[in-house]
């Protein structure tokens, strides 16, 4: 088990080696750089230590917990980069500290007062030993920032569904897939560990080390996985160029203050309408509001405030109900039966066989070879 935590360690610290190369480094390059050796260091802690922490190292073992309480909060951040474009860190971010910074004070305090310091024991404590109410306080915020920080990262996730919707015409390689997997994964197996390490408490059927060695097994997989996928994850939303908004009141608040007069959007409209229908842009499988926008000379936010209200409709289904009306008339005209209904879908300017099938059956109630058998 210890050579596998040091394979973990090294794979952490080579990931790091890797992105410092990057010719462009975003800001969530840099904090993943962070989490990396955050990782990296806190597995090869273990690595040399292992089980000798909970028995001779007690106040060690403990400061070595309470950096979990740091995992959820890298988590979080490095999601929020992505879905909101921030190039900087802000004060506020820096309150994700608050409660790892007082639980190693605490410790540091205790260390100074060995009647206490005693007491601050992962195993169960002898008959006589009561556990600190403070330190079993803080004990509770670590287990519990770990479920926190995965809720809150699945919120993100919606917020960046909204993005999405708002600004690209397909969610292909912008969807985050990986790190949605890679969080929900985090939530099921720190719920479980937590589950096991609570077990352990109350009926001692378990050791501290066998519960730490479940989570910095997951942890080792999980260095490979965020290293892998994070070198290759470019930045989706650049500031200034998208229309980022959390859901509708926040669109509706943003349109109320806009400039665009009636008659404007009326033209704007117009102009919009006669490109699709001449040009023909949805056929770009990549087309996204940015690139719509510059091709018109219409403000990215006119275009998407237009499109959301003169339409009806936000980017993504605005572009796909064009695509789909593309794909109904080639099937209709016969003049693609060579080709199979993926092949002409990918004509109409779909990229994937789910996102076709998909957004086909959200428009006509209806799978592709069901519309098909209507003709």
């Amino acid at each position: 088990m210890k050579y596998a935590f040091l394979i973990a360690a090294f794979n952490a610290f080579f990931f790091t080696a890797l992105l410092l190369q990057k010719k462009t480094s975003a800001l969530h390059d840099r904090i993943l750089v962070l989490w990396l050796i955050y990782l990296g260091l806190f597995i090869g802690i273990y690595a040399f230590y292992s089980h000798e922490l909970f028995t001779r190292f007690l106040l060690l073992s403990v400061s070595l917990i309470s950096l979990l309480m740091l995992h959820g909060p890298f988590l979080y951040t490095y999601v929020l980069t992505l879905v909101t474009g921030r190039t900087r860190i802000t004060a506020k971010d820096s309150l994700h500290l608050i409660p790892f910074l007082l639980f190693n004070a605490y410790i540091l305090t205790a260390s100074f007062i060995p009647e206490l310091s005693a007491r601050l024991n992962l195993e169960k404590v002898t008959p006589g030993q009561g556990t600190p109410l403070l330190f079993s306080f803080f004990l509770i915020l670590t287990a519990l920032s770990g479920t926190v920080y995965f809720l809150m990262t699945m919120k993100l996730f919606r917020k960046l569904d909204t993005n999405i919707s708002n600004n690209f015409s397909n969610a292909e390689g912008v969807d985050l897939h990986w790190i949605r997997r890679l969080t929900i994964a985090f939530g099921i197996i720190w719920t479980i560990l937590i589950t096991i390490t609570v077990i352990h408490h109350i009926l001692n059927l378990f050791s501290a080390a066998f519960c730490t060695d479940g989570l910095f097994l997951t942890l080792s997989v999980f260095v490979i996985l965020i290293g892998w996928f994070g070198l290759r994850q470019r930045v989706i939303f650049s500031p200034g160029s998208m229309v980022l908004s959390t859901d509708a009141a926040a669109n509706q608040a943003r349109y109320s203050g806009s400039r665009l007069s009636d008659a404007d959007a009326g033209a704007f409209a117009a102009r919009i309408r006669e490109y699709m229908d001449s040009s023909g842009p949805y056929l770009e499988p990549e087309l996204s509001l940015p690139q719509l926008a510059s091709d018109l000379d219409i403000p990215v936010h006119y275009m998407s405030q237009v499109i959301n209200e003169q339409f009806g409709q936000n980017f993504h289904d605005f572009i796909n109900r064009y695509r789909v009306d593309a794909f109904r008339k080639r099937l209709a005209s016969g003049g693609s039966d060579n080709l199979t209904l993926l092949g002409i879908a990918f004509e109409c300017g779909f990229n994937s066989k789910s996102a076709f099938n998909r957004v086909f059956r959200q428009f006509t109630g209806m799978t592709p070879s069901e519309y098909k058998k209507t003709l």
